[in-house]
């Protein structure tokens, strides 16, 4: 006879302490702030969830494998550098190629999706050939990156860009943004892909047990490059996109993306120990950060100290990510 489990008010509240804090703060900021509950507010949080959760899906690959991406952020500023380059409007005089022809924006879009999934092939192919460890991995390429960002910017902002672009970012239906439709489109297909497919149950087995998936038939060398490859195409779909929302970029620009998005997947559930992870937790998770943010904004706290809370997040959600891990085992 099976014994239903009993239930545990204490580690519930333990479990998901970080997510109740944040909604209280939530509920206190609005009611006590009058513009924090309106369509405008929701629909700036869209857009800012957007962006963030097509990183966060990208992250959540490689952390699901038992592995990290430090280099998301760089590569999400590379695609928006190289993005905004290649959009400027045909008669800025200022042109940061001046002899660019005017181009379809879908161009730039293939571009950068190419040259950031090249650079998480890279990441791959140092992980599974090379077997340095991700974080190591990562971090080197994440340097880097930077350095090449740099270079390629000139140290200057960009700006000036095409309207049909800028659409893209800050266009709505209704109070809804495009970003956030493009978005649920993207996290349908990585739910089929890690839900539906031989990727996300070779991607599960490796975080669960690499050497028993290995021993099982799964080709762990080949999926991980493949999942580091995915990552970096989303990261290059999250630069375009950004660049769209903003209007302007810098060589600075894409800076902590990598930790928010580890931040947010932990907080919905992907674990740091690997094969453990949803497509809805992550976007749970990446509500909860950016709402956060926002709360905070609204309750007054400066930027500074807002970066304070927020590495208190992340070293919180880790923290606790490792106790639930630890209970099970």
């Amino acid at each position: 006879m099976n014994r239903k489990r009993k239930y545990d008010l204490k580690e519930f509240l333990t479990d998901y302490a970080l997510i109740i804090v944040v909604i209280m703060m939530i509920i206190f900021t609005g009611v006590t702030r009058k513009n924090f509950l309106s369509l405008n507010n929701l629909s700036n949080l869209m857009a800012n969830v957007s962006v963030r959760f097509i990183i966060a899906l990208g992250v959540s690959g490689c952390l699901i494998i038992k592995g990290t991406d430090l280099s998301a952020g760089r590569i999400v500023g590379l695609s928006a550098l190289i993005t905004g380059t290649m959009v400027q409007n045909p008669d800025y005089p200022s042109k940061f190629f001046e002899n660019l022809p005017d181009m379809p924006v879908f161009v730039p879009l293939l571009i950068v999706l190419g040259v950031c999934a090249l650079f998480g092939l890279i990441n791959g192919l140092i992980v599974a050939y090379l077997h340095v460890p991700p974080f190591l991995a990562t971090l080197g390429t994440q340097i880097m990156i930077y350095g090449i960002n740099m270079l390629y910017s000139q140290n200057k902002p960009i700006g000036y860009f095409k309207r049909s672009f800028i659409k893209i970012g800050q266009g709505k239906i209704f109070f809804i943004p495009y970003l956030a439709l493009i978005a649920a489109v993207v996290g349908l297909i990585m739910w089929v892909l890690f839900n539906k497919t031989r990727h996300g149950k070779y991607m599960y087995a490796i975080g669960g047990n690499e050497a028993a998936a290995e021993v099982s038939g799964v080709n762990v060398e080949k999926s991980k490059i493949k999942i580091y490859t995915l990552a970096g195409f989303l990261y290059g779909l999250a630069g375009y996109l950004l660049t769209a929302k903003t209007g302007s970029v810098g060589p600075g620009v894409g800076q902590g993306y990598e930790l928010e998005a580890i931040a947010s997947a932990t907080i919905g559930g992907v674990s740091t120990s690997g094969g453990q992870g949803t497509i809805s937790g992550i976007l749970l998770g990446v509500f909860v950060f950016e709402l956060l943010k926002i709360a905070l904004s609204f309750l007054g706290v400066s930027p500074d100290m807002t970066n304070v809370i927020q590495g208190i997040v992340i070293v919180i959600a880790v923290a606790l990510d490792v106790r639930k891990t630890l209970v099970r085992r």
